[in-house]
């Protein structure tokens, strides 16, 4: 088992995202990391071919389910893909790949050079985000987005309760995320095992996998806690690219901070795959509303 490794699931729509984060980590990932990438066996053909010649090892979805006592196929067929994918990601470590995994989504890429110690400190304890959201907060309020406000609050409080952790509220992303088996395994073994719950129950109650592990880390105390900024520069809607766009925030000065930047999938819509989806008039109402920064 490596120590650590880089993970990221996908699925056909986001074929050329993952292209691009291959390539990405093609260039920057210098100490030769190991990358995976799981798809649903459907699409496996598609990535690897897709993949080809990029530094990627590619893993079925079902194989990650079929490691993960408590779930099943059909369990999941029954979520939102949305929702079900959550439980996948949360769940790799189940493999027994790496002791602890940067999880990225595929709309990622890095930017700069990156080795074990942007994730872990030199004893293996792993970097967590953890902060209250306050730059994220203030900018949705200063533009009247009362509703980022409200789903910041209404989110973190829902785990927190189920958890029974009473104070602030935390955020513990943005994604990619540094997540340690020991702190998966201690949800597991403290908190589901004696309700009966599998990962699967608790993320149907509650779809914010992120929250599960650091709530779980803040309980149970699986892992010293080594908090950290975000480590890619999120842009979570459209109107804060343009903001930075407006403002002239180069490439160059964003590596300085992060390792990499996320574009959400949401505004990108031209890298699906095979073709942007919906009709002429939903994608020039996607594109206008693009134009316009909501969304």
């Amino acid at each position: 088992m490596t120590p650590f490794a880089l993970y990221c699931k996908s699925y056909c729509v986001d074929v050329r995202r993952v292209v691009r984060l291959a390539q990405s980590v093609q260039r920057f990932n210098v100490e030769n990391l190991p990358f995976y990438v799981s798809v649903p066996q459907a699409d496996l053909a598609l990535f690897r071919e897709q993949l080809n010649g990029l530094p990627v090892e590619l893993l079925t979805d079902e194989a990650i389910v079929q490691a993960s006592p408590r779930i099943n196929a059909a369990q999941l067929a029954r979520m939102a893909g949305s929702v079900s994918q959550q439980v996948v990601k949360s769940e790799f470590w189940r493999l027994n790949l790496s002791t602890a995994y940067l999880c990225l989504d595929s709309d990622a890429m890095f930017i700069r050079p990156f080795g074990v110690a942007d994730f872990l400190t030199p004893a293996g304890t792993p970097y967590t985000m953890m902060d209250e959201a306050h730059d994220l907060l203030d900018a949705a309020m200063e533009r009247g987005r009362d509703r980022v406000v409200n789903a910041f609050i209404a989110e973190a409080a829902q785990v927190q309760t189920l958890m029974g952790r009473v104070g602030r509220r935390y955020s513990f992303g943005p994604f990619p995320l540094v997540w340690h088996r020991a702190v998966w395994e201690s949800l597991d073994t403290r908190y589901l095992q004696p309700q009966g719950m599998s990962l699967a129950d608790a993320i149907a109650k509650a779809p914010i996998e992120s929250r599960w592990y650091g709530e779980a880390l803040l309980a149970y105390r699986a892992l010293p806690l080594m908090p950290c900024q975000a480590l890619f520069k999120v842009y979570h809607y459209a109107w804060q690219f343009d903001q930075d766009r407006r403002a002239g925030v180069s490439s160059e000065q964003l590596a300085s901070l992060y390792l990499g930047v996320i574009y959400q999938s949401a505004w990108e819509r031209d890298m699906d795959w095979p073709a942007e989806g919906g009709g002429v008039l939903s994608r020039l109402g996607r594109r206008l509303r693009r134009r316009l920064g909501r969304i």
